[in-house]
């Protein structure tokens, strides 16, 4: 980040360091990507830092640079050769019919790279995200007066699955289990996995028990300091969405494998950067894990519990969805576990109150066939 620069921080808040600085990045990466972009659209940046989370702002950023890149190399809508060099006259030629060209192109593109062709392949949801970008690009343009027509109305629909259409995918109690055993005893694991597992145990077991518990965000548990842990109160700090800070009660098994951890695995401070002396979750380069590592150690572990490969294991995501439906399956109220996960609306904790686990394993072993009959003598 900034050139190899290192970043100090001067952090007169209340929130960690680390979280500063994470925010920080976020913002620093939308700035790299503005710089990039027309100059035509500032006022679209200060309208996406004034109204939309960093992390979303982020994503539109990143579409909209595609899509520029795309106007470039694929269309006959500018003859720029550079992204800042389009003009505000070539956007104000573009035509709902062109965008719509571009998100049927978005559905499956290839990319040639190291002597590679890599082919994309996004699915409607992805695709919904790069169409709102848009829109919300050339709605604002329209009301700032630098495009003349508002064409968004013209962008086809694009169907994405409501929420309750959707099967929910969650680990089962007895998938849950197998997959702790796993991470308690290092079976079902190759011989390479095992190597590591032997150094990382405690902590690969702490962050499944974490996910588990009180179905953390993946960038809520990447965050989590020593520091954010109060054992003599029984409670630890995290930070959510839009800042928001809160404060969760540890049970006994959840003290049990991060204290664990701590005393008994995770490295010693004198020989960690000063960067990531507070940092829980450690790389064995002493490091604070990143998401992909904490993504690739969910997803190990889940495909265990699920008896599957591990391509098709689990994402930190579906731990979370797991945590909801196992709660809720306990009799716990909706409202509880609405608040616990910090869903913002009740509709979206009632999809896991709806989902039965075993109704249709259920219904299929009521009909089961008499395959095999006698032969008639």
């Amino acid at each position: 980040m900034g050139a190899g620069k290192r970043i100090k921080l001067h952090n007169k808040s209340d929130k960690p360091d680390n979280v500063v600085l994470s925010e920080h990045e976020i913002i620093f990466k939308c700035e790299e990507i503005q710089k990039q972009l027309p100059d035509f659209l500032k006022e679209f940046f200060a309208y996406l830092k004034g109204n939309v989370l960093p992390r979303t702002r982020l994503s539109y950023l990143s579409d909209i640079k595609f899509f520029c890149q795309y106007l470039i190399d694929e269309s006959k809508l500018t003859s720029a050769q550079n992204i800042i060099d389009i003009k505000l006259q070539e956007f104000n030629r573009i035509k709902a019919a062109d965008i719509n060209l571009f998100l049927d192109y978005c559905r499956k593109y290839t990319v040639e790279k190291n002597n590679e062709i890599i082919v994309y392949e996004n699915s409607n949801k992805t695709l919904a995200r790069k169409k709102s970008s848009l829109s919300v690009m050339f709605k604002q343009l329209y009301r700032a007066g630098k495009v003349q027509k508002n064409i968004t109305d013209g962008f086809d629909p694009i169907r994405v699955p409501k929420a309750g259409e959707r099967e929910i995918k969650a680990l089962q109690d007895d998938e849950v289990m197998i997959m702790l055993d796993a991470v308690s005893t290092g079976e079902y694991l190759t011989e390479k996995e095992r190597q590591y597992w032997k150094k990382t145990k405690k902590r690969d077991k702490a962050i499944l028990v974490l996910f588990l518990t009180y179905g953390l965000r993946l960038f809520e548990l990447q965050q989590l300091n020593v520091s954010s842990f109060n054992f003599s109160r029984g409670e630890f700090k995290i930070y959510r969405k839009r800042a928001k800070e809160s404060v969760m009660p540890l049970n006994e098994s959840v003290t049990q494998v991060v204290l664990d951890y701590i005393q008994n695995e995770r490295a010693d401070d004198s020989n960690l950067d000063d960067l990531y002396k507070d940092a829980l979750f450690l790389s064995l380069q002493g490091k604070r894990m990143t998401d992909r590592q904490i993504r690739e150690l969910v997803k190990k572990y889940t495909s265990i519990g699920l008896a599957t490969s591990r391509k098709s294991g689990y994402s930190p995501h579906k731990l979370r969805a797991t945590a909801a439906t196992s709660l809720i399956g306990r009799g716990n109220s909706i409202f509880d576990v609405q608040a616990l996960l910090d869903h913002e609306q009740v509709t979206t904790t009632q999809l896991y109150a709806s989902h039965k686990m075993n109704v249709k394993r259920d219904l299929v072993n009521d009909m089961e066939w008499e395959l095999e009959r006698k032969e008639r003598k």
